[in-house]
């Protein structure tokens, strides 16, 4: 499966890599210590060393795409999935690569990053496109809602997949929407919205247990 997909694999490791390309641009104008780091206020409170990253940040996103795409196409289950959901798995980390890397870059360059909105438009984005394919999701051990009672019964699992669908639609649009407000408010509702798109699938999952043991 790995070589079924190698150039879209070789195409979003590329992508994933691209912000090193303008840090050796830019390298001489980059400060020594970039800004890594955003506490809950908005203001920096993490730096690193220009080196890391430029080049460290994203060969730690790399090793981490490699690795859940090496556990997702592993698993037997996934034999049959749906394309689609495949291409979630390939192009998620690439996005948020290209997101934190234009966050960290701007912020180097002393222009006014909201972290915050950032963090929202990219979780929104990531639950909207999960939440619309969700329901297609089959059965297996890497991808999606995977609890007890959804590894145990198909029915239960398309049941919760669908329901799950929905609310993670419903919450990245909240997610975008959150964009527009102030910066505490944002954190706030991100700190709120969150927690409930996983604990609802959870609670429908093991209800839908208790109504088909």
């Amino acid at each position: 499966m790995i070589k079924h997909n190698r150039w879209t694999l070789l195409a979003s490791s590329i992508l994933i890599l691209l912000p090193i390309v303008f840090g050796l641009v830019f390298w001489n104008r980059l400060p020594e210590q970039m800004p890594t780091h955003w506490g809950i206020d908005g203001t920096v409170n993490g730096w690193s060393s220009r080196p890391f990253a430029v080049f460290g940040l994203p060969a730690l996103l790399l090793l981490l795409h490699w690795v859940c795409v090496f556990f997702t196409m592993k698993d037997p289950k996934n034999k049959g999935q749906n394309g689609k959901i495949f291409a979630l798995v390939l192009w998620t980390t690439p996005i948020i690569s290209l997101f934190t890397g234009g966050m960290m870059y701007a912020a180097a360059f002393g222009k006014e990053v909201q972290p915050s909105g950032f963090t929202a438009l990219l979780l929104g984005c990531i639950f909207l496109a999960v939440g619309n394919y969700l329901p297609k999701c089959r059965q297996n051990h890497t991808i999606g809602i995977k609890v007890k009672w959804t590894l145990q019964n198909e029915e239960n699992w398309n049941a919760t997949h669908r329901f799950g669908g929905k609310i993670w639609v419903m919450g990245g649009l909240l997610l975008l929407a959150c964009t527009f407000l102030p910066d505490p408010a944002i954190i706030l509702a991100t700190l709120s919205i969150i927690p409930m798109l996983v604990v609802l699938p959870f609670a429908y999952s093991y209800r839908y247990h208790k109504k088909h043991p």
